[in-house]
């Protein structure tokens, strides 16, 4: 098999598995991101752009990297619009660590440890505490 030119438009299957995500995923996020314009030809197959990829990985990046949730990135993608999250992924960055961004991370609903209350804060310190000790009996094997 030749390896497609990157600026070739790719289907949803090549996409799926560039991103490592499931093509429903994929689907889903069509009609959560009104940016995402993958053409669509006979039979409803879908081709994406290389832009179309890019803001996948981007979008991709913001909901398991950076923590944030669909709302989230729909809140920044419309105060920022689609081309700085393409720009963001393209220099592989992520979008809460740019210093010229004025957006407060806390306020994309993320969950912030230290924002926990007291109760749930000890719960996940037990949880890890019991994480860390089935690490060391794993290696110990």
């Amino acid at each position: 098999m030749s390896m497609k030119s990157p600026e070739a438009f790719k289907t949803i299957s090549e996409v799926s598995k560039d991103l490592s995500l499931p093509q429903h995923v994929l689907r889903f996020w069509e009609t959560k991101f009104i940016q995402i314009k993958p053409i669509k030809r006979g039979g409803g197959r879908r081709y994406y752009r290389p832009e179309d990829v890019r803001l996948l990985k981007g979008i991709k990046s913001l909901l398991y990297n950076d923590g944030y949730t669909i709302r989230g990135v729909q809140k920044v993608i419309k105060e920022n619009g689609a081309k700085q999250i393409i720009e963001l992924e393209t220099k592989n960055k992520s979008f809460t660590d740019t210093k010229n961004s004025n957006i407060d991370p806390l306020n994309q609903n993320k969950i912030s440890f230290h924002s926990l209350s007291g109760s749930k804060r000890k719960k996940l310190m037990n949880v890890l505490d019991d994480l860390v000790q089935l690490r060391k009996k794993l290696e110990d094997k």
